[in-house]
């Protein structure tokens, strides 16, 4: 159920995700929410907490798959920034697709999952380059990544959607 709802929270937002839908996505019915859950909020949070837990494992995942002597912080740029990362919103990064929800959330529960996935997103950016990546820089990376990939999911289908991701990879490359 958790998993099923972080794809949805990713692709449709946290408003437009009903409980039923998300019971349905999971294979379950409306009936037995309750059993699991005391609200949608706390589902949301936790589905928030999955979301993150996927970009976790990818960012892990691309770090020991970097040959010794390259930069894992460069493969995750060129793997984040990418027409397929942007086109996958329901797999894609919490980071970007729940900014907005967290922002807006009336229940602390979504804005805390949220914090907590953030900054262990900046612990991980921050380690890539074996201690030589600052907290500043993961911090400044993590911006640009976020803005970056947001503008071209708001811009997809049109040619300025391909020339942000690449500005940005320009500019996290330098």
């Amino acid at each position: 159920m958790v998993r099923a709802t972080s794809r949805l929270l990713r692709e449709r937002g946290a408003e437009g995700v009903s409980v039923q839908e998300a019971m349905s996505a999971a294979g379950l019915t409306h009936g037995g929410f309750y059993k699991h859950f005391a609200s949608k909020d706390e589902l949301v949070a936790s589905a928030a907490g999955a979301a993150f837990a996927d970009i976790e494992a990818r960012l892990d995942r691309i770090a020991a798959e970097t040959p010794e002597g390259a930069s894992a912080r460069t493969r995750v740029i060129d793997d984040y920034l990418t027409v397929d990362h942007r086109d996958r919103i329901a797999e894609g990064c919490a980071n970007t697709a729940l900014a907005a929800d967290a922002a807006r959330a009336g229940d602390p529960a979504l804005r805390d999952a949220y914090l907590a996935g953030l900054r262990r997103t900046v612990e991980q950016l921050a380690s890539l380059e074996d201690g030589a990546h600052t907290h500043e820089r993961a911090l400044q990376d993590l911006v640009v990544l976020v803005g970056g990939l947001t503008l071209a999911r708001a811009t997809a289908g049109d040619p300025v959607s391909e020339e942000l991701l690449a500005a940005a990879r320009d500019l996290l490359n330098r």
